[in-house]
This record gives C-alpha cells, sequence and structure tokens, in this order.
C-alpha cells in the first residue's frame, strides 16, 4: 500500500503498528513528519507536508490510541 500525505487514517494505524509506545500528543511535528517519512510504503514528496496534514495525522494517530 502507498502511503501519502492524503491519507492521514492510514499513516496513523501504520504509526500506531509501528511505535505502540509513543504517545502522539508528546510528539513535536519536526519528529512525527521524520516518522511519517520513514514508514514503509509512505511515498508522499517530505517537502508537501503541511502543519495541517501533520495536525490530521496526529489526531487520527491518537484516536487509534484511543479505541
Amino acid at each position: 500500500m502507498t502511503l501519502t500525505w492524503t491519507d492521514p487514517r492510514d499513516i496513523a494505524i501504520a504509526l500506531c503498528d509501528a511505535h505502540p509506545e509513543v504517545k502522539p500528543l508528546t510528539l513535536r511535528f519536526t519528529d512525527l513528519h521524520r516518522m511519517v517519512c520513514a514508514l514503509p510504503g509512505f511515498a508522499g514528496d517530505p517537502a508537501a507536508s503541511n502543519e495541517k496534514a501533520l495536525e490530521a495525522i496526529q489526531m487520527a494517530w491518537l484516536d487509534e490510541t484511543e479505541d
């Protein structure tokens, strides 16, 4: 599966699987950006991210951890 910045829910699930010990709200956006770009299957342009996309990923990740 190929992930891009427009897939916040799928990215959140992948982050949850890859980093189960991380609490999403403790991350700086720079760290979150690095983690997203390092995901297997991530094909988004690192320069194309923005605060809105990172926040959507962070909130989706938080939702996944609370389920």
